[in-house]
């Protein structure tokens, strides 16, 4: 008698997803009640279960979640795709690679300040001396003086790290995570197709040059921004990789560059 091979689940109950996910099945009911993420089917005992497609798009949902992105927001940018027919595999497929950019660029610099911390940690254990230039990978904020001295002049760039270097941790903290932010909401933007005339993408170019204008050493600081100056810094996102990466990549940065691009036309 041959035995067979049970079939691989098609579906999944609320219980197997919250478990693998790492959420709970309240989070996952809640999604539910409020129309963000419904179950595929309900058993005749209640349970919720969930298909493949449920589980994309729980996976965007978290995705965007971890990105900081609300739930209000979040539901926004799936209603959306459900509206335009984006919802289909492909297309999810596609805004997933955008969040796969994003992981990987992230998950890069992880990798060079674990290895930093890690070789801190070795020579301090084993009564070495410390080396400065080996101690800050992944950390540095200075990674693109060359472009900046380059575009904007020595002076430029001199102001700009002075103003950095004499601000409080404090101040530091909060800096980086006004960028992490705005970088955030641009790739959830690209992620959801907005457009870059769309008063979204406009709202997030606004924010970019007031983040832009608050830099000492940047054209137009303590006055109008320079139209040349945004629409060279949108081209530069486009250019380089390493700063496509703050975008979610090469989407999320033409999408940047577009929307600054309208932006400075309509502003400046």
């Amino acid at each position: 008698m041959t035995t067979r091979t049970p079939e691989p689940a098609t579906d999944w109950s609320i219980q197997e997803i919250a478990r693998l996910a790492g959420t709970t099945s309240r989070t996952l009911r809640h999604y539910d009640d409020i129309g963000l993420l419904a179950p595929s089917r309900v058993g005749h005992n209640g349970y919720r279960y969930y298909d493949g497609p449920a589980l994309v798009r729980l996976q965007r949902i978290l995705l965007l979640r971890d990105l900081g992105v609300g739930l209000p927001a979040v539901a926004e940018i799936l209603g959306r795709d459900d509206e335009t027919g984006d919802a289909r595999p492909v297309a999810q497929a596609r805004a997933l690679r955008t969040h796969l950019d994003a992981l990987r660029a992230e998950q890069q610099r992880l990798a060079r300040q674990i290895a930093s911390v890690e070789h801190t940690i070795t020579t301090m254990e084993g009564g070495g001396r410390l080396m400065a230039d080996e101690m800050f990978d992944g950390f540095d904020h200075t990674k693109h003086e060359a472009e900046v001295t380059e575009r904007w002049g020595a002076e430029a760039y001199r102001t700009g790290d002075a103003w950095w270097r004499g601000l409080s941790a404090q101040d530091k903290a909060a800096n980086q995570e006004r960028t992490r932010r705005l970088g955030a909401d641009w790739t959830a933007a690209a992620a959801a197709g907005v457009a870059p005339d769309s008063d979204e993408a406009q709202a997030l170019a606004q924010r970019h040059v007031e983040w832009l204008s608050g830099i000492p050493g940047t054209p137009g600081h303590g006055s109008a921004p320079v139209k040349e100056y945004v629409v060279g810094l949108g081209e530069m996102y486009v250019a380089d990789e390493r700063f496509a990466a703050n975008y979610g990549g090469a989407e999320g940065a033409r999408l940047v560059r577009d929307a600054l691009a309208v932006w400075a036309d309509d502003n400046l």
